[in-house]
């Protein structure tokens, strides 16, 4: 098994955190921006189109991955003691699984991390992939 791009520092960070933002972009370049809840399994990142009102499931954010598969999933903690500020930035290719093991294997991952899911659907829900291929990190402590 190869080595994780994501350290154990960085790792603990991230799954302290229980929302982000993911950043996707069309054909056109045009950045989309939206906060998701994750879950974060080896070095994938995984968002799941749930049950929440949307006004339509042809949302931005899988026509831009269809369109262009680069993406970035952001991480953060804000305070105003500015010395505690600190984001993880995972970047990488993302795809929409269809339903199967994969699928189904980030399902229960997000359900494990989020107890709202236990009673949502999401067995059928499309859920977006992030392979992690470059993680920058960066925090107001870091020369202390």
């Amino acid at each position: 098994m190869s080595e994780s791009l994501i350290d154990a520092e960085t790792r603990r960070f991230i799954e302290g955190q229980r929302v982000g933002r993911l950043a996707t972009a069309g054909a056109d370049g045009a950045p989309h921006v939206v906060p998701v809840v994750f879950a974060l399994v080896g070095d994938d990142a995984y968002v799941v189109i749930d049950e929440k009102p949307k006004t339509t499931l042809r949302l931005r954010r899988l026509r831009n991955i269809a369109e262009n598969p680069r993406a970035a999933l952001l991480v953060d903690v804000y305070d105003e003691d500015w010395s505690r500020l600190r984001w993880a930035m995972l970047r990488g290719p993302a795809a929409v699984l269809e339903p199967g093991p994969v699928q189904a294997a980030a399902v229960a991952a997000l359900r494990a991390r989020y107890r709202q899911y236990a009673a949502m659907a999401l067995e059928d829900r499309p859920v977006i992939r992030l392979r992690v291929e470059r993680v920058s990190v960066w925090r107001a402590d870091a020369g202390a």
